[in-house]
């Protein structure tokens, strides 16, 4: 029960914020001479920036690799949403510094979040570190990596209130050739008490709508069949245009400023064959709004993922979350009424948070009772450094308890992902299939519109198409049917 309940526990892979998946760069072929490995740790704008890394440096010599034994350059994309995931890393730099004595001209860069975070004190504390990037500075990758070829430690931690890289055409690393991330908005402003997220990546920027659209077309054009707009909080994206921009929104939108939902009519409408996900939401600013547009279009995935953290209006408040225990339950009986009771819900809960009581605690369980998520990501309360919550509160939960009630969050989250998933037998549901299933090539998997993993029979289907399956039997993780009119 250890490996379930340590600091995370991932039930739903497709998800975000939280996970500690890590991502390696694949093998490039457009023949440049300089190799650089990329492996990029925890949510999927880590996965997009590191995407914008590799189109950055290819065009500066360098192809990606999945060996990095060949590599030139070495970067680890990094978290910092959670202690472990920083000491993920710095476990990872150990392996990393066996590689470089064998290799002394191998370039070492850590990047992202844990970057900012600790700035130039990475290379004090990491001597192996030659390079430390900010997820504002990778633009100056060029020129750092000059600096360290010419002997240099080089740093840039610099966070712009500009930047989203809107003009940049990702290399697609993490990518099935099915489905693809397209991000929106880079930044937060919720100073939530816990995160560290405001201090690593910045005030909220949202990217010109037309980039996006044009970007998802695009992807579409190239055989893609899914994208999922990316930001740290999706609901608050608002983008008021130049005066050179007026006439395409006219045609596209009718205000001169785009809200997300009117985002995502923009996206939906490139073709039905598109489907459009997105991710993160935020409990107090997702609208109806946005939720009558996803009704609209049949394209547009029932799926939301809206974190609650805690089930308790006093620890919410104390979270600096906006919103109460009965207010987050009117909005999701609102997604459930506007999108139907087969919408996904998806969420993040956090244990013993600074003086969470028993009778805290219980609020979280019997909120999960009222919703019954689809799946979640769950871990107890680790104290970051220089957010408000290690400034003003003291971290007073004993680890014992956190776990203890960590492991009941779980116990219960994985009884409602099987309730859930048992709706869905006797069901015929819409699929994309992305790929062979983990288990066997005799068999595909896709996900539903809901999110959900769906394991058929290969027949002679393809990667890439949209099949209808009839589910016959689920575990609390998969569902499991096979393929009719199609």
């Amino acid at each position: 029960m250890e490996n379930l309940i340590g600091d995370l526990d991932v039930l739903n892979p497709q998800d975000t914020e939280t996970c500690e998946t890590i991502h390696v760069s694949k093998d490039g072929n457009t023949g440049n001479k300089r190799k650089l490995y990329i492996e990029s740790y925890g949510c999927q704008m880590n996965f997009a920036d590191s995407e914008i890394v590799a189109s950055i440096l290819q065009k500066e010599g360098f192809d990606t690799t999945s060996d990095i034994a060949t590599a030139d350059v070495v970067f680890l994309n990094t978290c910092s949403i959670r202690e472990k995931a920083e000491q993920t890393v710095r476990h990872r730099l150990v392996h990393i510094n066996g590689l470089k004595k064998h290799k002394p001209e191998l370039l070492v860069g850590v990047l992202g979040c844990m970057a900012e975070r600790l700035k130039a004190k990475f290379l004090e504390e990491e001597k192996i570190v030659d390079l430390v990037a900010g997820p504002d500075a990778y633009r100056d990758l060029p020129t750092l990596i000059s600096q360290v070829d010419d002997g240099q430690k080089a740093v840039n931690t610099f966070l712009s209130r500009e930047e989203t890289y809107a003009d940049i055409s990702p290399v697609r690393l993490n990518s099935n050739g099915v489905t693809a991330f397209v991000s929106i908005m880079r930044g937060c402003d919720n100073m939530c008490t816990f995160c560290v997220v405001p201090l690593t990546r910045g005030r909220e920027r949202s990217r010109d709508p037309k980039s996006i659209v044009a970007e998802a077309t695009d992807l579409f054009a190239k055989g893609y069949r899914e994208v999922t707009l990316l930001g740290q909080n999706v609901d608050s994206y608002k983008w008021s245009p130049e005066e050179n921009n007026k006439a395409w929104l006219e045609k596209n939108g009718s205000s001169n400023v785009v809200n997300f939902a009117n985002l995502l009519e923009m996206v939906a409408q490139i073709h039905p064959d598109l489907r459009v996900r997105f991710s993160t939401s935020h409990p107090k600013d997702i609208t109806d709004e946005v939720l009558y547009t996803m009704a609209k279009y049949e394209n547009i995935c029932k799926n939301i993922h809206l974190p609650m953290q805690s089930g308790s209006t006093r620890i919410l408040e104390l979270m600096n979350r906006g919103y109460s225990r009965e207010w987050y339950l009117e909005k999701a009986k609102s997604i459930r009424h506007i999108l139907g009771d087969d919408c996904g819900i998806s969420s993040d809960m956090i244990t013993g948070f600074c003086s969470e009581t028993e009778e805290d605690h219980q609020d979280t369980l019997t909120l999960m009772d009222i919703v019954q998520y689809d799946f979640a990501y769950m871990f107890y309360y680790s104290e970051r450094p220089g957010t408000l919550a290690a400034k003003k509160f003291e971290d007073d939960v004993p680890l014992d308890v956190k776990k203890r009630r960590l492991e009941e969050v779980v116990t219960k989250q994985r009884e409602h992902s099987l309730l859930r998933n048992q709706l869905d037998v006797g069901k015929v549901h819409r699929v994309l299939i992305e790929g062979f299933s983990k288990r066997s090539e005799d068999d595909l998997q896709g996900r539903n519109s809901s999110n959900k993993v769906i394991v058929f029979p290969r027949g002679t289907h393809r990667k890439g198409e949209y099949v209808n399956v009839f589910v016959e039997e689920c575990t609390g993780g998969t569902l499991i049917g096979r393929v009719v009119n199609s």
